[in-house]
């Protein structure tokens, strides 16, 4: 039996929420956009999600360039990714979305973490619930659209995740093709390159090069990618052998279809790390999606429910 625990303090000079139970410790700072900063597995001893040095932390204003705040822990990406218009009424669309630049509003119910915040440009409510499982975070998740017309939107959950040169992604079966969303990076070429997966070859060196590996740091390389197919079943995952633990994502493939994949080593900011980004949309920019029929919607004056669960096992 695992006993939930609550408890109110600071992480990095920002109020903080912490839940925890005898395998996992789970950290929110609702007030910095819902972002969960901390993801800590008690029977490894080891922290999944990655953590940028420094030891205070800014809380952003709202539009704010992400690429000036916080690099580390898992922030909300809604309603979109790239900084561009809506396309329901061409009001813009903030770097990296709106929701990781506004404070939450929060409660506690029985064990259960509640927030909530509202745009205040966008006619949407974005709500999360946030519990502990044994091992797992279960997130249930809804998006209420205040307006007379669909609402269409992408949300991921953007986790830096800690990496080694033993770190391995897991998808799949069937998933064996992606296309580059990154401009010119090293090994995958110009925008909209197709390479095989796991196993392509680089553009700039012609070795084999398994994109499920992640390179040594000093690679200082950056990649973005996403298959090309929905995927097959709802879940991706992370394989830690050296610790003999794994990090399973697991969500509604009817309403989170398609995985993206962000792997920094050195190439921005010098960080190293990964994100597995499950996704209502495909190539970051809500025009685009709606554009090519790969995005989603709220209904007029309805809601949009999906969950997320980030399970911890060993292997």
């Amino acid at each position: 039996m695992h006993t939930n625990h609550w408890n109110k303090d600071t992480f990095k000079g920002i109020p903080a929420l912490t839940i925890e139970n005898d395998s996992i410790s789970c950290t929110i700072l609702p007030s910095y956009g819902g972002k969960m900063v901390r993801l800590f597995d008690k029977k490894a001893q080891y922290e999944w999600l990655y953590q940028a040095p420094g030891l205070s932390l800014e809380i952003p204003e709202y539009g704010a360039d992400f690429s000036k705040f916080d690099s580390s822990g898992f922030d909300e990406m809604f309603p979109g990714i790239d900084l561009g218009p809506h396309p329901s009424s061409w009001k813009e669309i903030p770097d990296h979305g709106e929701v990781w630049a506004l404070p939450w509003e929060f409660s506690e119910d029985n064990g259960r973490l509640q927030l909530n915040v509202k745009s205040p440009v966008f006619p949407y409510t974005l709500s999360k619930n946030l519990t502990l499982e044994g091992a797992s975070v279960r997130i249930e998740y809804q998006a209420e659209n205040h307006s007379e017309v669909d609402f269409p939107f992408i949300w991921t959950p953007h986790a830096l995740l800690n990496i080694d040169k033993m770190t391995r992604i897991a998808v799949p079966e069937h998933m064996d093709q992606v296309i580059n969303v990154e401009h010119q990076t090293r090994h995958l070429g110009k925008w909209g390159t197709h390479h095989n997966f796991p196993v392509t070859t680089s553009m700039s060196t012609n070795d084999k090069l398994d994109l499920s590996k992640l390179e040594p740091l000093d690679d200082g390389t950056v990649e973005k990618f996403y298959f090309t197919e929905p995927l097959s079943e709802g879940w991706c995952g992370l394989v830690q052998p050296n610790i003999g633990r794994k990090l399973t994502y697991h969500f509604p493939r009817d309403k989170v279809p398609y995985l993206g994949v962000w792997k920094t080593r050195g190439g921005y900011r010098g960080d190293y790390n990964v994100a597995l980004e499950p996704c209502t949309g495909m190539y970051d920019d809500v025009y685009v999606a709606e554009k090519i029929g790969r995005g989603s919607r709220i209904p007029a004056n309805g809601v949009y429910h999906w969950d997320f669960t980030m399970e911890i096992e060993k292997i």
